[in-house]
């Protein structure tokens, strides 16, 4: 029996890589020009950092974690996210004696327990933003202006940004009562998962999907109208500032947030190609996290985007394969040395070329240069080893001409 990809783990081949290698690139490309600094963190973490960032009452901890007993006893945990690793490593790195405000990203795999789907799975790659260090709303608008940007650079145009605000630990508990209040009449109307989270995390509900809690979700109270002044003009100062810097965005009052740390501002970009389940990327801030998890009381905000959500939106449906610049076709031994040595001449420039390593006939060589969809083939024997003089073919335009053996690598490296 051949062995297959554990259910919800998938495989990323060739014809695929270059789209998630184009997304990563522009990443880097704007997130650094933002001023933020790449950051590496641990796939595994103590299971407590989870339990106590994310919350406990959390479908993400309560069934979705990928948690064992390592031979210590420790509880160990494969993150399901990347915002408290980071928090982690801000704290027990002293980062903020270096600067008070740090900006950091990171890209890699998470792990959820949850339904795999389309453009979902139980390992999922992100690519995570954080500043840590700074409650103006400057920062929150200019993480969602920056993110707006990277979209604009991949060439999805048909996002858009939508923002809330959930209040703060002091206006928060007086939603939450009236929330409860409005849940627990409609109880007979709510799944179970539902009925259970009324007892857990009541925010929770007003992000399910089951339509018979849609229906009940769409007369609940709205936090928006329990915020304190200071929460109100922290969010009236967000949407200012995005105004400022041209950065369309939709008021979505329904808007929650599946972790306990976010406060205040919270904000998804989502793209209606995608249905349902249509948001690419969600973020919010959290001006509490680091004290929950041991540290001082230092705010942040950030957000996470699936990347393979968005590579199923960037130049949907079609795949991109790097092609080589040049296939050497030899004939006998002596010409696939030559070959051998052109093309590692072309490696070593930059240039993609290939080679044929059995000494297969022309016929089956020109198949393969083919198949290979390489624009040239150089074809090599015997005489034109002796000659000097090879038959440069352009694939595209069916045409051949000969040359120079010594002007090979100029001349494909000026073409290419």
């Amino acid at each position: 029996m051949v062995i297959k990809a554990v259910r919800g783990f998938k495989d990323i081949l060739p014809s695929e890589i270059e789209k998630w290698q184009f997304v990563e690139k522009t990443a880097r490309e704007v997130y650094e020009s933002f001023g933020f600094s790449e950051i590496k963190i641990p796939i595994l973490e103590k299971t407590e950092l989870f339990a106590r960032s994310i919350g406990e009452a959390t479908d993400i901890v309560e069934k979705e974690m990928y948690t064992f007993m390592d031979r210590s006893g420790d509880s160990l945990t494969l993150r399901p996210e990347a915002t408290a690793s980071m928090a982690r490593a801000y704290l027990e790195h002293h980062l903020y004696t270096r600067d008070p405000v740090a900006k950091l990203y990171f890209i890699g795999p998470m792990f959820r327990h949850e339904r795999p789907q389309k453009g979902r799975y139980r390992q999922f790659y992100q690519i995570d933003v954080e500043i840590f260090g700074a409650a103006h709303p400057m920062a929150d608008s200019e993480v969602m202006v920056m993110l707006m940007e990277f979209f604009n650079r991949v060439g999805l145009k048909d996002v858009e940004l939508q923002i809330n605000t959930l209040g703060c630990e002091d206006c928060r508990p007086r939603y939450r009562k009236e929330l409860t209040q409005f849940l627990s009449e409609n109880v007979p109307k709510l799944c179970a998962d539902c009925k259970r989270r009324l007892e857990t995390n009541p925010l929770r509900i007003l992000d399910c999907k089951v339509e018979t809690c849609q229906e009940v979700i769409a007369g609940a109270p709205l936090v928006i109208d329990f915020i304190c002044t200071q929460c109100a003009k922290h969010f009236e100062k967000v949407r200012e500032y995005l105004e400022i810097l041209n950065t369309p965005f939709v008021l979505n009052s329904r808007m929650v947030r599946g972790l306990d740390y976010y406060t205040r501002t919270v904000f998804e970009a989502v793209d209606p190609k995608l249905g349902e389940q249509k948001a690419v990327t969600a973020g919010g801030r959290y001006d509490h996290l680091m004290r929950d998890i041991g540290g001082p009381d230092i705010p942040g905000i950030g957000f996470a985007m699936g990347i393979e959500r968005i590579v199923l939106l960037v130049q949907r449906g079609k795949e991109t394969t790097r092609f080589p610049d040049l296939f050497i076709a030899a004939l006998g031994e002596n010409a696939q040395v030559k070959a051998f040595e052109l093309a590692n001449q072309l490696h070593l420039e930059g240039i993609r070329a290939e080679i044929e390593y059995e000494g297969r006939s022309l016929k089956a060589q020109m198949r393969r240069a083919d198949k290979l969809n390489s624009r040239y083939v150089l074809i090599l024997g015997e005489e034109e080893l002796k000659s000097g003089r090879a038959i440069l073919r352009d694939m595209d335009e069916k045409v051949q001409e000969e040359m120079s053996l010594g002007e090979v690598v100029d001349e494909i490296k000026r073409r290419a």
